[in-house]
């Protein structure tokens, strides 16, 4: 599952690292890393004119292009031609101007930069999300779809693994609590249903080896490949990622090393880099996507290493109050284009470790995701405003009372709903009796469900309730 062999559009290795290229190349003046091409015969006076040329381009040629896009080699190649090789040490040299550093792991040194159009992407997240459901003219997301929208995620991020099934299969399975998954596909989608549910529980802890193995655990249970134990670290290195034509492109840090880059992930995670006084700022949500990155990055697991990634991104967004992102779901756009969510890993990994390709990336489908979000919202926000003109004229011709008709305002947007009669009493402050008696003339109007517990007798709303309004 977590070793699917992803197709990069047809682009070997070579063709996408500079340094894989053939060995016809240029000699080359290396300056902090970073390789600046002098053509071959090229004599001495005519390098003051190269670092000339160099200087004017980085004028123009920025850590970001012209649309503000973090490009890679690939692409500056193809797109400047003869020139692109200057264009990329003009680009690579204002890069290193704006990188910050992370050297904690080890021999593994990490970089990030945040320019301009990042910023922007980050500023967008921070003005719409916060610790309140609430988008579109003060509407408040009903419990129902909440419930919907945190499945999305558990359902996406299984297919984006493999699991094979629909999501009217996916959902009708996740609403049924007496239904057991048949498979390993149904069952991969139950775990990551109970890992959101497990990730929200623990927000509010530090990060550490006992909860990462805990969010595995749960996310693997009855659903792990490659001979993996859910809960433990791999003992093995024989984890390879390879593209469709089985080249290799990427080997994980063996496995002697895991516990300690692990180690090393939860300091990292439990730093405050968002407090005046560190010296290293680092924003919550582009944190959230590197521990994102850092775990893909590390594969601590024989398998479920995407999965328990997601799991910590999610985690971190919401310990640093984002509390939008337990409806949000960023599988189900990188499930719509999966070699490019691998190419912003491989990006990273080809270019010095340089964070900043899957960051913005993540930040791009974190935009997007959140732009869906609110257009389903304000959707349903007309839908409900249609309907409450509806509850209105169907109140009058059958003269029901304020009380009555909250409760089938309530009982629209929260399907399934059980409404007891002590409960009901206590929210609109009258006799129990009262509120029984409002119950019962809803169900006597075939508009609330009911059944026996026990002795009470506790109502439902019914999942075709619009229409029995009508």
């Amino acid at each position: 599952m977590e070793q699917q062999l992803y197709q990069l559009e047809n682009t070997s290795v070579g063709a996408v690292c500079p340094e894989a290229e053939e060995s016809s190349s240029p000699q080359t003046v290396q300056i902090q890393n970073l390789n600046i091409p002098i053509p071959e015969k090229q004599k001495l006076a005519d390098v003051e004119k190269l670092f000339e040329e160099c200087y004017r381009l980085m004028t123009t040629h920025k850590a970001t292009d012209e649309k503000g896009r973090y490009l890679y080699w690939d692409k500056i190649k193809h797109k400047y031609g003869k020139q692109a090789e200057m264009v990329w040490a003009a680009t690579k040299i204002n890069r290193l101007a704006g990188k910050k550093k992370i050297t904690d792991f080890q021999n593994h040194e990490f970089s990030f930069c945040v320019p301009d159009t990042m910023q922007s992407l980050l500023h967008f997240i921070d003005k719409t999300c916060g610790s309140h459901m609430m988008l579109s003219d003060g509407l408040k997301l009903p419990e129902a779809d909440k419930k919907t929208l945190m499945m999305e995620e558990s359902i996406t991020s299984a297919q984006l693994e493999g699991a094979v099934t629909t999501r009217k299969v996916a959902k009708a399975l996740l609403h049924s609590k007496r239904q057991k998954p048949k498979d390993k596909h149904e069952k991969m989608i139950v775990n990551n249903y109970r890992l959101m549910q497990k990730v929200v529980e623990l927000k509010n802890e530090p990060l550490s080896i006992d909860l990462i193995l805990s969010l595995h655990r749960i996310a693997t249970e009855e659903a792990i490949e490659n001979q993996a134990v859910s809960g433990a670290f791999r003992q093995t290195d024989d984890i390879h990622i390879a593209d469709y034509d089985r080249n290799l492109v990427y080997q994980p840090p063996k496995c002697s090393e895991v516990p300690q880059l692990m180690e090393t992930l939860c300091r990292f995670a439990n730093t405050d880099h968002d407090d005046i006084e560190n010296s290293l700022f680092i924003h919550p949500v582009v944190k959230a996507v590197m521990l994102h990155f850092l775990t893909g990055y590390i594969h601590p697991f024989g398998d479920g290493n995407g999965r328990t990634a997601r799991a910590l991104f999610y985690w971190f967004m919401l310990k640093n109050g984002y509390g939008l992102f337990e409806y949000i779901s960023i599988s189900r756009l990188l499930n719509q284009a999966p070699s490019k969510y691998a190419k912003s890993y491989l990006y990273t990994e080809y270019d010095d470790l340089d964070m900043t390709y899957f960051i913005y990336y993540q930040l791009d489908v974190i935009k997007r995701a959140i732009l869906d979000l609110q257009a389903y919202v304000e959707r349903e926000s007309a839908k409900l405003k249609n309907f409450t003109a509806e509850i209105a004229q169907f109140a009058e011709r059958h003269q029901l009372n304020s009380r009555q008709i909250e409760i089938l305002q309530t009982a629209v947007q929260d399907k399934g709903r059980t409404f007891k009669v002590k409960d009901t009493a206590a929210q609109f402050d009258v006799a129990e009796n009262t509120a029984r008696a409002d119950l019962n003339r809803l169900a006597a109007l075939k508009l609330l469900g009911h059944f026996k517990d026990g002795n009470a007798i506790h109502f439902v709303a019914l999942g075709d309730l619009k229409e029995r309004l009508r």
